[in-house]
């Protein structure tokens, strides 16, 4: 005979009334802090239709199966975890667009947001007052006293760029606590991108002020357990993202990583190239070969941990990828030299030509190493 399948209480009572609220979580090391944060949001969120939505970009400690076994125990649980990719941005992204409620808000694991401010969020929303609800350190009575001064200086230092460069309004831009209208984030989505850490400013940026942006004050806590998704290529990473919304995203976020760190590799070569003719005292060519080699050598470690973080090689591959991308290098510089010859011999002005070599170069390896070095496995 056979059995339906009952639903637990947990099923039962979200099935009884539609969903308001999804919780996304983007999540890296963070199995300590799971369970506290669920039972966080249920006192919060009591009287609420919500689920949570871990986004796990496969955690070497374990978070996704932490996930799945509170999942299997509360049907307000999901679990997404991703493998071969990393990046918070992409992890939100995948998080909202995978939730079924109307209004989805974004917060980290590690327990220094206040999920106590998430209702207020929420009704916000719903009573019309507000399409993007911002958990902001810094209006009145919010603060981030949790900070050490170095953090403290580059968030507001970061937050002033934004604000003149992009014209950002918002006190917070650089908050990672946040809600916001599903179908809003769903018409942004296409200009969104999955790299870096500042979702928040991505949103903003994108929407040129189409948004209608309410702050609520928190105070950002201190980090109980896990290790921050920061790394130390942050601040290259959020220039670059500064770069692309200031040019209405006419050049991708990663194009313009890809030629920032070819530019640090300029400085890298000259470097190398001075330091093998002065002091190792070798023949210029071998001397060129030395600097051209080191500098296509750390744009390779550089673009790894940081244009391709998502796609991040690792293990044997990366011996793989570094050959990879010495060859496509040594194409790409044939045809710099090739564009550059061509333009002098028409109109013979060095810089122009050396310009136009250049650009065609990073075109070139940057089309490339996207095809051979880190394509989508």
């Amino acid at each position: 005979m056979n059995q339906a399948i009952r639903p637990g209480p947990d099923i039962a009572q979200q099935s009884s009334g539609q969903l308001q609220l999804s919780v996304v979580v983007p999540t890296f090391n963070e199995c300590g802090n799971v369970t506290a944060l669920f039972r966080k949001l249920e006192t919060a969120l009591a009287g609420v239709a919500w689920e949570v939505i871990f986004v796990d970009d496969n955690s070497p400690d374990g978070t996704w199966q932490e996930v799945r076994d509170l999942a299997r125990n509360d049907g307000r649980v999901r679990c997404i975890r991703r493998i071969g990719r990393r990046g918070l941005s992409g992890a939100c992204i995948e998080g909202i667009l995978a939730s079924s409620a109307p209004c989805a808000a974004v917060m980290d694991a590690d327990l220094q947001h206040d999920e106590t401010q998430l209702a207020k969020m929420l009704a916000l929303i719903e009573e019309g007052a507000a399409e993007l609800v911002v958990g902001s350190r810094y209006v009145e009575g919010g603060n981030a006293d949790s900070f050490n001064r170095a953090r403290a200086g580059a968030s507001a230092f970061a937050t002033e760029i934004a604000k003149r460069v992009l014209g950002v309004r918002i006190a917070d831009p650089m908050s990672g606590f946040f809600m916001i209208r599903r179908d809003r984030f769903e018409q942004l989505a296409p200009k969104l991108s999955t790299q870096g850490f500042k979702i928040l400013l991505d949103i903003v940026a994108s929407a040129h002020g189409e948004l209608k942006t309410m702050e609520v004050p928190y105070s950002f806590g201190a980090r109980l357990h896990g290790e921050s998704k920061l790394d130390s290529m942050v601040a290259l990473d959020f220039l670059g993202l500064v770069l692309a919304k200031f040019t209405r995203d006419v050049v991708s976020l990663r194009f313009l990583l890809f030629a920032m760190v070819g530019g640090s590799g300029l400085f890298i070569h000259l470097g190398t190239l001075f330091v093998a003719l002065n002091l190792f005292e070798l023949p210029f060519p071998e001397a060129q070969a030395a600097g051209a080699l080191v500098a296509m050598t750390t744009n390779f470690i550089f673009n790894n941990f940081l244009t391709y973080r998502d796609q991040r090689l690792k293990g044997l591959t990366i011996l793989w990828g570094l050959l990879s991308f010495y060859l496509v290098c040594s194409v790409g510089l044939l045809a710099n030299v090739g564009v550059a010859f061509s333009i002098y011999d028409q109109e013979p002005i060095w810089w122009l030509a050396g310009a136009a070599g250049a650009l065609m170069g990073v075109v070139w390896n940057y089309a490339m190493s996207g095809l051979f070095v880190w394509r989508k496995r």
